[in-house]
């Protein structure tokens, strides 16, 4: 048995972190974070393909104005270009760069078209021509150049800027001029571009997260404090929450803290009223009992039987009483060594004209019961003077840790005559008496089962290696030794 068992939620590093705060909020924040990167990461990246390919287009046109300008016709009308000396890559064979010079005429219809393909061409062309359509659109643009994707017999993707020139001779024929450049010069770039920026972006998430976590643990650090001193008071190390918390923090401390001493006052007063009930009621109780023996009658035995039955009543209720605030007392922590040896001693001298022998078995001097003192005390003491009434003389008691030292096993035995199955069930109930010639009310073990119930633990009886009866405590403990 053990303290999930009852009801108690688990606090330890091996419950299920399913509602983790601190991975709701790293979850979240970094899910933001990448949905945020992605976008800036694709934003980023449609800007500069814009600009690499404005850039290009920009490159395109200044070569086409230096086409224009180095087009003319010599003395005997033929045209002639002079070589574009601005990059050496239209002398290169197909390396990318081209341009070319068609001729145009207009047909019946009124339409342009290419009467004469690549009158003239860039070296980088070979023996190629720009594949450009061969009949030119009734307008153009509000732009003095139009720009066309084109795609050559290799299947390679061109982009390409062309005009048509008018030379100022009078018999000098329509021209259109054309500059093209290879597209995968722009997908190099668009490759190296998202490379790094992938890169970038990835050792930029990285950090946030590593970031995140610290501020995390940095911002959750006081809960994680806040925890240790909840334990501290559920162990009974500390009456308060103790310790310096951040604002938001500090008004649940400080209300908690009033719940504590509110608590602590009502069961303080409540078990001191009864204990003054009880103690208050004994005397009279005691008085009438005493002179109720003196008589012989009827009414004097009906005194003394009502009188027994008033005390019990008196001692059952006190005891319920007593047991209803020990959920408190589970904060308390009770040496059990010490307080038994102290028990033992008592009991010899109470038992003292039969000469009983108590023995008291090997106890680790950490272990301690996780409740009251005088519920212990109460306990104990109940079972060892019923043991001490029934043994005949050997009497002893033993205690260990069990359940991963989350349980206290207290055993009680006796070498007495021992009780049958059937009694070992009723010597548990209220005001059950199996011997009337011995001493007693009826109610020790009923209070111990009480008491017992009330911590969370068990209590039975059972056949004794010593040969009489054997009573079995489980009670929650606590190892002073094991504390974190």
């Amino acid at each position: 048995m053990n303290a999930c068992a009852k009801g108690y939620p688990r606090t330890d590093a091996a419950a299920p972190r399913a509602h983790s705060l601190r991975a709701r909020l790293l979850v979240a924040t970094m899910a933001w974070v990448l949905v945020s990167l992605a976008l800036a990461g694709w934003g980023l990246r449609t800007l500069f393909q814009e600009h690499i390919t404005q850039q290009m287009q920009a490159q395109l046109v200044l070569h086409l104005n230096q086409l224009s300008a180095a087009v003319d016709t010599d003395a005997s009308g033929a045209l002639s270009v002079t070589p574009i000396a601005s990059d050496p890559r239209f002398e290169q064979p197909l390396s990318g760069l081209y341009w070319q010079v068609d001729v145009l005429s207009r047909n019946a219809e009124g339409q342009t078209t290419v009467s004469q393909d690549a009158l003239a061409r860039s070296r980088s062309l070979w023996d190629q021509s720009l594949p450009l359509p061969s009949t030119l659109p009734r307008a153009q643009g509000t732009r003095n150049f139009d720009e066309k994707m084109l795609r050559d017999s290799e299947g390679r993707s061109l982009i390409a800027v062309t005009r048509t020139l008018q030379l100022p001779e009078p018999d000098a024929p329509l021209l259109r001029l054309a500059v093209a450049a290879d597209s995968a010069v722009l997908a190099e770039r668009m490759s190296r571009f998202t490379s790094m920026l992938l890169l970038t972006l990835g050792m930029l998430a990285l950090g946030l997260l590593v970031a995140m976590v610290i501020q995390l643990q940095f911002a959750l650090a006081p809960l994680h404090q806040l925890r240790q001193r909840l334990r501290a008071v559920l162990n009974g190390d500390s009456q308060h929450l103790e310790g310096q918390f951040p604002s938001e923090l500090e008004s649940l401390v400080t209300e908690f803290n009033n719940v504590l001493d509110t608590n602590a006052e009502i069961v303080q007063r409540a078990r001191t009223q009864a204990g003054n009930l009880a103690h208050a009621l004994h005397t009279p109780l005691t008085i009438m009992g005493n002179a109720a023996t003196a008589g012989h009658d009827g009414l004097a035995h009906l005194v003394q039987e009502q009188t027994q039955i008033a005390k019990r009543q008196v001692d059952y209720h006190l005891a319920r009483a007593r047991a209803a605030t020990a959920a408190r007392s589970k904060a308390l922590r009770t040496p059990v060594k010490p307080h038994l040896q102290a028990l033992l001693r008592t009991m010899e001298r109470l038992h003292a004209a039969r000469h009983l022998q108590f023995e008291l078995g090997d106890i680790d001097p950490h272990l301690a019961f996780r409740g009251e003192e005088q519920d212990f005390y109460e306990m104990l003491g109940n079972l060892l003077d019923n043991a001490g009434k029934w043994a005949h003389q050997h009497i002893a008691l033993h205690a260990q840790v069990i359940e991963a030292g989350e349980m206290l096993r207290l055993t009680v035995d006796d070498d007495g005559p021992g009780l049958s199955e059937p009694e070992r069930e009723r010597a548990f109930q209220r005001g059950v008496r199996l011997d009337e010639q011995r001493p007693g009310a009826g109610l020790g073990l009923d209070i111990v089962r009480e008491l017992v119930h009330t911590y969370g633990g068990e209590v039975t009886a059972s056949q004794s290696p010593l040969g009489g009866l054997r009573i079995e405590l489980l009670l929650p403990a606590h190892l002073a030794s094991a504390m974190p």
